[in-house]
């Protein structure tokens, strides 16, 4: 029988290991419960962004939601994550149909955009509606989406899509929901003149004098369809899923233009949130519960529920 050498032997490549001396391929293992498998390691997500009146590029990881985005941006470029209005998608224009919501596709770019100047609007409400939709960067800041044409808000140059709203009549809105914001403006009384306070995105040369209005385009501010997507979330980690099929992006639309008619607010995220909500119910009864279980604070009146329930369950057009 021969000894082992001074060190013992090398167990051989691959081989088992038990007690840290290698046995021979073919033994048998002891008995004995498995030993669990590791875990698959998540995949390392890293994102390029710029700020969107230029800067050199950064990269960024490791965030799970919104808030948590905007400070990894900040600390890239040395700036407080309160500077960050709202973000886009490989653009650095203020274009409302790349604005970033709550998905980000693997391969997009993105934009901050910070804050500019601020500025003082006086309006008189001589309609009920302004032509305001609103929402907002799910960080505390509310702007504005879209101005309506013809609209009161329409007549005054000075107001742009993008403008962030900061207070009303020297009331402060930060930290407010965008349809909280809508509520507000709603409830002004006409023929009486009130003041907003707008800040608007810090700009490029390039963007000077843009001032966007409306312009509908499907699926706004989602992903293309097939790609694979980081999807963020208020609680709990961010999670790798396919991109919304055509259909789910047809819903969320319609759904989207529902919230916009009834509360004059536009939240592609939201509208998903409620796409998935009404495909899990079977009634619209069902429907409201579920929203009101998890989006109460909306407080969202009967017959939009059942609008929505349509939209997404029975759409016009479908074939039975």
């Amino acid at each position: 029988m021969q000894r082992a050498g001074r060190h013992g032997r090398q167990p051989p490549e691959g081989g088992p290991m038990e007690n840290g001396v290698g046995q021979e391929p073919g033994t048998p293992e002891p008995a004995g419960p498995a030993a669990p498998r590791a875990p698959r390691a998540r995949p390392r997500l890293v994102f390029h962004t710029q700020l969107a009146h230029g800067s050199p590029t950064g990269r960024i990881e490791g965030f799970t939601n919104v808030k948590e985005l905007y400070a990894k941006i900040a600390e890239v470029f040395d700036i407080s994550p309160t500077e960050i209005l709202f973000c886009t998608l490989n653009t650095h224009k203020v274009d409302m149909q790349k604005l970033l919501g709550g998905q980000i596709g693997l391969e997009d770019f993105i934009f901050a955009h910070v804050r500019g100047e601020t500025k003082e609007v006086e309006v008189t409400k001589t309609e009920d509606a302004l032509g305001l939709t609103i929402t907002d960067n799910g960080a505390g800041y509310a702007f504005i989406k879209r101005i309506k044409e013809g609209s009161i808000i329409n007549r005054l140059q000075t107001v742009s899509v993008g403008d962030s709203i900061e207070a009303i009549n020297d009331h402060t809105i930060v930290g407010c929901r965008h349809y909280e914001v809508a509520r507000m403006l709603r409830e002004l009384p006409r023929a009486q003149p009130f003041t907003l306070r707008l800040v608007q995105p810090k700009k490029a040369f390039d963007m000077i004098g843009q001032r966007t209005r409306t312009g509908k385009a499907p699926g706004e501010g989602r992903v293309a369809s097939g790609k694979e997507t980081l999807r963020l979330r208020t609680q709990g980690p961010a999670v790798l899923e396919e991109g919304p099929s055509p259909s789910e992006e047809e819903a969320a639309r319609r759904v989207d233009d529902l919230l916009e008619s009834y509360m004059g607010i536009r939240d592609s995220d939201l509208a998903s949130t409620m796409v998935e909500a009404a495909k899990g119910s079977s009634s619209v009864a069902q429907l409201a519960q579920g929203l009101d279980s998890v989006l109460g604070e909306f407080a969202f009146p009967q017959e939009f529920v059942a609008e929505v329930w349509a939209a997404v369950c029975h759409p016009k057009g479908d074939k039975e």
